[in-house]
């Protein structure tokens, strides 16, 4: 099998960055913030880094770089059902819970809902993106206890741990059953 081509779209720090890029490769991040800290630190690891507000402008980038598979990691923005219909079946994501819970709430709400809820476990999913919101096939899911003293701070600080190795078993099991090389 042909290596993957990669590119992240990212919004801000990119945290999982470092715990995936010694088991994949990276061809290039994209964020839609021109100040993203993400953009900096793919500088540190030397892979291509763009600034792109514009979706249509980010869907030529990935054609041109020969993009296999896009990771959402952190990226505030909902795609448009044009862009996942050209990357259909190309786009995975990771949320910060065990979906379907808490589908739709995005960084720490999440984690306030988990802890509202009273929940004792949480956790997070990588999935397929598709026009429904958090809604896409499911991949891997991680769970992680929630501890009694935790805040939505800690609890999202030991889901973000989680989320580099979720990502690598994602990829493996979306190259078995969607690649098609």
């Amino acid at each position: 099998m042909k290596p993957l081509k990669i590119a992240i779209l990212a919004s801000g720090r990119g945290t999982v960055i470092p715990a995936i890029i010694a088991t994949i490769n990276i061809e290039i991040i994209i964020s839609n913030k021109p100040d993203a800290p993400v953009l900096e630190l793919a500088k540190k690891y030397n892979i291509k880094a763009q600034y792109i507000s514009s979706e249509q402008l980010i869907s030529e980038t990935l054609k041109q770089h020969h993009i296999n598979l896009i990771l959402l990691i952190g990226y505030m923005r909902i795609l448009s059902k044009q862009f996942i219909a050209d990357w259909q079946n190309k786009i995975l994501n990771v949320h910060p819970s065990l979906l379907p819970a808490h589908r739709g709430l995005m960084n720490l709400a999440v984690h306030r809902a988990v802890l509202t809820a009273g929940e004792k476990e949480s956790g997070c999913t990588v999935h397929i993106v598709t026009n429904e919101l958090d809604a896409g096939p499911i991949l891997v899911q991680k769970p992680c206890p929630v501890k009694a003293d935790d805040t939505p701070e800690t609890l999202k600080t030991r889901v973000q741990k989680l989320e580099g190795s979720a990502f690598i078993e994602a990829i493996k099991k979306w190259r078995e059953q969607y690649a098609t090389e």
